[in-house]
């Protein structure tokens, strides 16, 4: 991997988004990290990455609900790096309810930062990457990307869209040097992960501990969790020029589940 590239990973102050964040800086490209929280709430975690990898790591609080702001994101990387030669779309939101319940803000905004911030992010980044002829986007979709699960209608519907638009979007780039994946984990365990075993508790009814060795444990063959660590390699390596004819791929990564 080359030390002059540059990366924005969105939903990089924590969970999978740091570990790809970190995973990159470690490697040699600099960082544009991308959260909710303040820069100060930030800063140590922006810090740690920098001083233990040597590289520019840099922070930008923004709501990718509103393209406006997403935009303003990959101006401000462009700006601030130079270029962007890695976009990571990761933000992302989760709900558990059954659909006749379902309460539509939810699924506005689910939508919204699931699927049409990937869009707007990939539409803001793709004119600088098809002057440079090189480009790596990585959309993290999910295995429910690939198959579904009960009372997760949002969630499963913009993944869903999220693999559609990989593959659509990585045909109309692929003969310009970039490469438009997604990576489909199965379940990792992160803070998304641990907030929604109440909800899926209360809507099966059963207890938190079942909801964690009965429904998530035992859709992964494995029977083990995904690791942030192995999500980070996968990106990595999609981002060498050894990845240069891996396009338009949806990737699962997740114990066996999508193949059971």
């Amino acid at each position: 991997m080359t030390e002059s590239r540059c990366a924005l990973v969105t939903g990089s102050s924590s969970g999978i988004g740091l570990g790809i964040a970190d995973a990159f800086a470690k490697r040699g490209m600099n960082v544009f990290m991308h959260g909710i929280e303040t820069a100060d709430a930030v800063e140590s975690q922006r810090r740690k990455l920098a001083d233990e990898s040597g590289v520019t790591v840099l922070y930008r609080q923004a709501d990718l609900t509103r393209p406006a702001q997403i935009r303003e994101l990959v101006h401000d990387a462009e700006q601030a790096m130079g270029k962007v030669d890695v976009l990571v779309n990761n933000a992302g939101i989760q709900f558990v309810s059954p659909i006749d319940e379902f309460p539509e803000d939810k699924w506005d905004t689910i939508i919204a930062l699931n699927l049409s911030a990937a869009f707007h992010g990939i539409k803001a980044v793709l004119p600088g990457m098809k002057a440079r002829g090189f480009g790596r986007i990585i959309n993290v979709a999910s295995v429910h990307g690939l198959v579904a699960s009960p009372y997760k209608s949002a969630y499963v519907a913009a993944k869903h869209g999220i693999v559609g638009m990989t593959k659509s979007a990585a045909l109309e780039v692929a003969e310009q040097g970039i490469t438009i994946n997604a990576i489909c984990p199965g379940y990792v365990w992160t803070s998304l992960m641990e907030k929604q075993v109440p909800d899926t508790a209360k809507a099966r009814g059963i207890t938190e501990q079942q909801v964690i060795e009965d429904v998530l444990l035992r859709a992964q063959p494995t029977r083990q969790f995904v690791t942030v660590e192995q999500i980070a390699a996968l990106a990595c390596f999609l981002c060498g020029d050894e990845a240069a004819s891996f396009t338009g791929a949806a990737l699962p990564i997740d114990g066996g589940w999508s193949a059971a």
